[in-house]
């Protein structure tokens, strides 16, 4: 089980361990984002810092329908306490975890502020 809280902006965080496969992992706050599809998105800060690959261009719809090029990468994170290859989509917001990382879980959330954010694997 993995467990986050739930911020003063009514936001679901949960902490992730990002990194290159043969690099030393970062952890990196990142909130929950049921209309992100992905896995996970990362500002172009972070990508560069943790020398992620590149891997290819996807096109992703937005919430107000527009249509926007993401440059993809590859990366290692621990989820569940298991290594996981995925896919990181650059985006200039802050981190978000999509239901593509959360496929398989369930997600409970406290929702006040301070509240516990658990997610669980479905077995």
């Amino acid at each position: 089980m993995m467990q986050g809280f739930v911020n003063q902006n009514c936001e679901a965080i949960i902490q992730v361990a990002v990194g290159h496969a043969s690099k030393r992992k970062q952890m990196v706050k990142a909130l929950i984002d049921t209309g992100f599809t992905g896995f996970l998105s990362l500002p172009q800060s972070i990508i560069a810092s943790l020398g992620l690959p590149w891997h290819f261009r996807d096109v992703g719809t937005l919430g107000d329908g527009s249509e926007v090029i993401f440059e993809m990468y590859k990366a290692s994170v621990i989820w569940d306490g298991q290594d996981r290859v995925i896919d990181v989509a650059a985006s200039e917001a802050d981190p978000l975890i999509g239901m593509s990382l959360l496929y398989g879980f369930k997600v409970e959330i406290e929702a006040v502020e301070g509240g516990i954010v658990a997610i669980k694997a479905l077995k």
